[in-house]
């Protein structure tokens, strides 16, 4: 008997990998939170008009022929977007019929689930030959591995509905050989730090889960390293398939490779926004099933916090900062950020803050994490319009990124942080500027149309790589017309800018400064940044100081992308008779050159409208410099790039050099009562009086003969510092010293 047991023992944990033993739904959904929801439907407003929305879609939907088609094309082909729909509707009716009980919606589930079993197995690679790592039903593993997280969801809520005979077919020839194509077969795609994994990781896992299969969610957690990777291979996004020196891989290794203890993602917002569902879809569904991993308290809940760096990286419209590769537009209202908010709620600590942002969506998931936000939505607070500082890099060492904000909706933004990996850019020490949610200085993104067919299937655009991560593209100094790290990801990945100091304390005078050694070979550069909104001024303004210092002559420009219509120039243009590009490479072979000019002695001013506000920007120069007009769209046959205007302010010379200037938002116009209201600046003049290792000093005057300075300390920057100006004894203690002269 004790041997009939035995074996029966033995044969379970053998088979245990392939034999359910969970109760259903178990990943987003519960039996305990469907009763919760089951509850509350018709009672909370939020709640049911979500409902409302997405059953109207999905009854649409399932009336229809299905269709499975034969994968062929590119994002935005027909076959994409069919099997992409296909997907959604499925996740959706899933949670429907566990709301509902409505048998129609998991029929639907069954039958386009059988058709799939019935294509996969037929299906060798993507005929389109663009990824690192083709798929089967899409172009690359990628968008596979998008399906997989969804179905994944609408099969553990039609688990119980489906007979064993329709679960184990569909296993056998949909799920189990769909897994271990993307895990087994395709290390390159699974195995690597970047979101592309962490989609996989979490259609792997969370299958896994619903199939109650061990190895699988072993896979998705801790990746499949032993299999072969090719090192130093790049992806068609320019990233490493492999860093050197990477160990782990899985989802785990995600968490720990991809965010700063301060929850900042290292690719940026936009990639951050897309890396968050999965994050946080698969974080829901291991602790749903496997509370003992405490997967929300790891790493000091990171994945909590990330939610908050996301949302923090928003205007006051709620659009990402554009920083490395993003597609402008994207915001807090994309479905990634309506899920994510709902489980950073949920499974965090009830923040009311986060309700405010869940009002704004005015949407919520359709899951226990979104009926919690829907019946607590009465209980929001107000959004703090902080001015922030996230520290980057996995140790937080690697820089930081800087938020300014002021009372009169004005964000100053500072890169300074580490590069991003292959969605980087090659931008260190730049800003973006925008006044109530409008950009007024821009960073420009990246070159691609997401999903629009006509542009190269929805891929990354050649001027990506040519132009849109290049220095130049960029507000940030470039030099000798190169740029940086010579225009090598993995250089630039080693190295990041070094936070000098910042102070947000005071609401009225803002500043952050940091310095780098390494973008340029034998070139220090140190740039400080003030937000002013203070009644002392009759208008708000940046200051910017960018010291740079280098034994040998360079060439140094310093571009500002401006937003709207010039006005004026206070120096003369010479237009070309002919289109002439700025240089051959770097970036510079795609800006069309439109005038150049002979800078002022003392200051350079020029000023433009944009959005009925009008912007001055001073900068102090010398004879000696030059002024260039560019705008991009060269070298550009296929009209890939937007054409946007600069300005450039060029200075050759040794030794250390400053540049500074003010950047002025004053006034306004209205086109309806056509009146120019306070059409010109205040401040009227920028001077450098002391730059030297020690010290910066710049001296403000107005208008009305006011005069300011600003003291900056270089080095040892906490300690009592004096200097004699003009004549007079200054004084005063830390790093920044913003005072009547």
């Amino acid at each position: 008997m004790n041997k009939i047991v035995t074996l029966i023992i033995s044969l379970t944990l053998i088979t245990s990998n392939y034999v359910n033993a969970q109760t259903h739904p178990c990943l987003t959904l519960t039996k305990k939170g469907i009763k919760e929801i089951k509850a509350n439907l018709g009672k909370t407003p939020l709640y049911d008009k979500s409902f409302a929305e997405v059953k109207k879609v999905v009854d649409a939907e399932i009336l229809k022929e299905i269709d499975v088609p034969i994968p062929k094309e590119l994002a935005g082909g027909y076959s994409h977007e069919v099997h992409r729909k296909n997907y959604n509707t499925m996740e959706k009716a899933g949670l429907l019929y566990q709301i509902t009980g409505d048998e129609k919606y998991a029929k639907y589930v069954k039958n386009i689930l059988h058709k799939y079993a019935d294509l996969y197995p037929t299906l060798g690679l993507h005929p389109a030959k663009n990824s690192y790592s083709r798929g089967k039903l899409f172009w690359q593993c990628l968008n596979d591995a998008n399906w997989l997280v969804s179905v994944a969801q609408a099969y553990d809520c039609v688990y119980d509905y489906l007979g064993k005979s329709d679960r184990a077919r569909i296993e056998k020839d949909l799920f189990v050989p769909f897994v271990n194509f993307l895990s087994i077969e395709t290390p390159q795609f699974f195995n690597r730090i970047h979101n592309h994994s962490t989609w996989g990781c979490a259609g792997v896992g969370m299958i896994g889960l619903v199939m109650n299969n061990e190895d699988f969610v072993k896979r998705a957690l801790y990746g499949t390293m032993d299999q072969t990777i090719t090192a130093d291979q790049h992806d068609n996004d320019g990233g490493l398939i492999k860093h050197p020196g990477q160990e782990k891989a899985g989802f785990l290794a995600q968490i720990d490779g991809l965010f700063s203890p301060d929850g900042l993602y290292s690719e940026g917002a936009y990639y951050h926004r897309y890396g968050a569902y999965p994050f946080l879809i698969f974080a829901a569904s291991l602790q749903n099933t496997k509370p003992e991993l405490k997967i929300f308290q790891y790493r000091d809940s990171l994945l909590i916090k990330s939610v908050y760096s996301l949302l923090d990286q928003t205007t006051s419209t709620g659009e990402f900062y554009p920083l490395n590769d993003a597609q402008k537009g994207m915001s807090i209202y994309n479905s990634s950020l309506i899920s994510a908010v709902d489980i950073a709620y949920h499974f965090g600590k009830r923040d009311p803050s986060l309700l405010t942002i869940a009002a704004l969506q005015n949407e919520v998931v359709l899951d226990e994490s979104g009926m919690a936000v829907a019946k607590n939505i009465k209980n929001k607070i107000p959004l703090p319009n902080k001015s922030i500082i996230y520290k980057d890099g996995i140790d937080g060492k690697g820089g930081a990124i800087g938020i300014l904000r002021s009372k009169s909706d004005l964000n100053l933004v500072f890169k300074s942080g580490t590069h991003g990996m292959g969605h980087g850019h090659f931008d260190q020490m730049s800003y973006s500027f925008y006044k109530n949610g409008k950009e007024v200085v821009q960073d420009y993104g990246m070159a691609r149309f997401v999903n629009i067919e006509q542009k190269a299937g929805g891929v990354y655009l050649p001027e990506n790589n040519t132009f849109a991560k290049q220095t130049i593209a960029h507000n940030t100094l470039v030099i000798n017309q190169k740029t940086q790290y010579g225009g090598d990801s993995d250089e630039a990945d080693k190295y990041s800018p070094k936070l000098n100091y910042y102070n947000f304390s005071n609401p009225e005078v803002q500043y952050i400064s940091s310095r780098d050694s390494n973008a340029y070979q034998g070139v220090f550069q140190n740039r400080t940044l003030v937000l002013v909104d203070s009644k002392e001024f009759k208008n708000p303004f940046v200051l910017d100081v960018f010291n740079v210092n280098s034994e040998t002559e360079n060439t140094y420009d310093l571009p500002l992308y401006f937003m709207g219509h010039l006005m004026s120039i206070s120096t003369k243009v010479t237009i070309p008779n002919q289109m002439q590009k700025l240089g051959k490479s770097d970036g510079y072979q795609h800006i069309w050159k439109e005038g150049d000019a002979k800078a002022n002695e003392g200051n350079t001013n020029f000023s433009w409208l944009g959005d009925g506000v009008f912007y001055t920007y001073i900068t102090a120069t010398t004879g000696s410099d030059s002024i260039l007009l560019g705008r991009s769209g060269a070298s550009d046959p296929n009209f890939n790039l937007r054409r946007d205007p600069m300005f450039i302010v060029r200075k050759k010379t040794t030794g250390p050099t400053t540049f500074a200037s003010v950047l002025e938002a004053h006034g306004s116009y209205s086109p309806v009562t056509e009146k120019a209201i306070n059409s010109y600046s205040d401040i009227s003049a920028v001077e450098v009086l002391v730059s030297n290792k020690d010290y910066t000093i710049i001296k403000l005057k107005t208008k009305e003969n006011k005069n300011w300075l600003v003291a900056l300390a270089n080095q040892n920057e906490e300690k009592q510092h004096a200097i004699k100006v003009e004549g007079k004894d200054l004084s005063w203690n830390g790093p920044f010293k913003l005072l009547k002269f």
